[in-house]
């Protein structure tokens, strides 16, 4: 059985934005700009890379697919979490955009 290098690279690259991601979630406490549409494709893929590894091509690579979906698990979890401050966000930005208009 060969190591699949190129996968596991793949991987640690894609893996890198995700804790990055929810520390600055951690840090602001906004999710402004994220997606949560677009974190539940991905997750629907590493799941699928999961599948994959258990049933037909098992590696130890199957540690960094299950790692980067705890990441996005976690990052959905923190976008849920603080979706009412962005909420907040949106209502106090027009009304700063309405009071330069009038100037």
């Amino acid at each position: 059985m060969t190591f699949p290098i190129f996968e596991a690279i793949m991987l640690i690259c894609f893996g890198i934005g995700w804790p990055i991601s929810i520390i600055k979630s951690l840090r602001t406490k906004m999710v402004k700009g994220k997606s949560p549409m677009f974190m539940g494709i991905v997750w629907v893929g590493y799941l699928s890379g999961i599948i994959h590894k258990i049933f037909w091509r098992p590696d130890l690579v199957i540690i960094l697919y299950i790692f980067n979906i705890v990441m996005i698990t976690i990052d959905l979890i923190l976008y849920f979490n603080y979706l009412p401050n962005l909420k907040e966000e949106e209502p106090r930005k027009t009304r700063t955009d309405t009071k330069k208009k009038k100037n």
